[in-house]
């Protein structure tokens, strides 16, 4: 595969990890119809995932993973795993981020953060520990913390859109910290799924991504230790650095969709050449497009995730600067990726006919899987598009989401 195509891992850990996943990936093609059509959360692989050390993929070596740091390995992986299943791919994807941001915790937190981030860390290499990220709130309950009058802190709301909930030990909770007397700010309390008043409601049933195990949470005044609890910025602060953890958290997602769209363009073309004649001339225009568009998709993608790469580690600089610097060409690519992606989808399905339309055909899964990128944070494409337009004319924004959308919910 050419340069810059999420083909090949960058680093030898890179290509450890890719190893490992591809010897589970013709059993996650095999069980992908399956899983989409009843809307199961594929559970034996994951067991597998656990038992191989590939949940610790993105785990420092130091502290017992395989120590993958570099975004566009991780992108790679990923992207070899959503050729065979996308719902997959995106559970695999919360694993590996809790990983990459936890590391950056590890490294560069304050020391009661470090110690939190390790302690987390080394339980995802040795313990079988599964970290999902709940960001999203239901529209029905804003997500608190409050305190519990004894130094602690008592969680209360709902959380929707948690994928690799089915398995998931412990949950990292995006909330908001409300202390009367003082200004209401963002945090991140890390709870532990066996918490008294936490439910797991199983009741995702999705377009696409049917078997990605997104669920909602919900909270009833769960206990939460002081030292599990991460302090965020207050809200409206317009701190663009966090932009650089959320680009970290969210961009080798790039990858699920290069992965699909692969996927599609292997399908469309031994449909063609499968046929007793040359195929006629606009279905060789289609296939042309296709190769042009998932190049360009690639490329793009790869483009992004390489400078992800280059500031990653980089904290010479002004922070915030450095945020915008990872957010702007990640959305660029992913407004690029979005839409690429669910056009070659769409050529594919063409290209193979009447056949693609029917439940049952893997282009059928692909199409509706393709969609899900749209919706994804950081940003949806209504969110993206007022921070690309933003930073282009020099209008001034909170373009932290999670800040964002808590002042939007206060003011109704």
């Amino acid at each position: 595969m050419p340069a810059g195509q999420l083909g090949t891992p960058l680093t030898p850990n890179g290509r450890a990890l890719l190893t490992l996943v591809e010897q589970d990936v013709a059993l996650i093609r095999d069980g992908a119809a399956a899983h989409d059509r009843f809307g199961e959360f594929p559970v034996e692989t994951f067991e597998r995932f656990l038992d191989d050390g590939v949940m610790a993929g993105t785990v420092p070596a130091e502290l017992g993973g395989t120590g993958v740091s570099c975004l566009a390995d991780v992108a790679t992986v990923l992207a070899a795993v959503a050729e065979a299943d996308a719902s997959t791919a995106l559970a695999l994807h919360v694993q590996f981020s809790r990983g990459l941001t936890f590391a950056y915790e590890w490294r560069h937190g304050s020391p009661p953060v470090r110690a939190l981030a390790e302690r987390l860390l080394r339980g995802m290499a040795s313990s079988r520990l599964v970290v999902c990220g709940a960001a999203k709130d239901h529209h029905t309950a804003v997500t608190r913390l409050t305190p519990d009058g004894d130094g602690g802190w008592l969680l209360s709301g709902r959380k929707t859109l948690v994928t690799l909930a089915p398995i998931a030990t412990h949950f990292l909770v995006h909330t908001q910290k409300a202390v009367e007397g003082e200004p209401v700010t963002l945090a991140a309390a890390v709870i532990d799924r066996s918490s008294p008043g936490l439910t797991v409601l199983p009741e995702w049933d999705g377009l696409g991504m049917r078997a990605s195990g997104t669920c909602d949470i919900v909270f009833e005044d769960c206990p939460i230790a002081a030292e599990d609890v991460l302090q965020r910025e207050v809200i409206g602060a317009h701190s663009d650095r966090t932009l650089a953890g959320q680009t970290v958290s969210s961009i080798t997602m790039l990858g699920i969709y290069a992965g699909v769209a692969r996927a599609a363009r292997d399908i469309a073309v031994a449909a063609a050449t499968r046929r007793p004649t040359a195929p006629p001339a606009a279905v060789r225009a289609l296939v042309a497009d296709i190769e042009a568009n998932l190049y360009t998709l690639q490329s793009t993608a790869a483009a992004a995730l390489a400078n992800a790469d280059e500031l990653n580690n980089d904290l010479s600089g002004d922070l915030d600067e450095r945020g915008r610097r990872m957010m702007a060409p990640f959305q660029c690519a992913k407004l690029a990726v979005n839409r690429l992606a669910r056009s070659v989808v769409n050529d594919c399905l063409t290209v193979v006919g009447g056949a693609a339309y029917g439940a049952a055909h893997p282009l059928s899964r692909l199409y509706r899987d393709v969609s899900a990128g749209w919706f994804m944070q950081p940003y949806t494409y209504v969110d993206a598009v007022d921070f690309l337009s933003g930073q282009a004319l020099g209008i001034d924004r909170d373009n932290n989401y999670l800040s964002y959308r808590a002042n939007t919910a206060a003011a109704h």
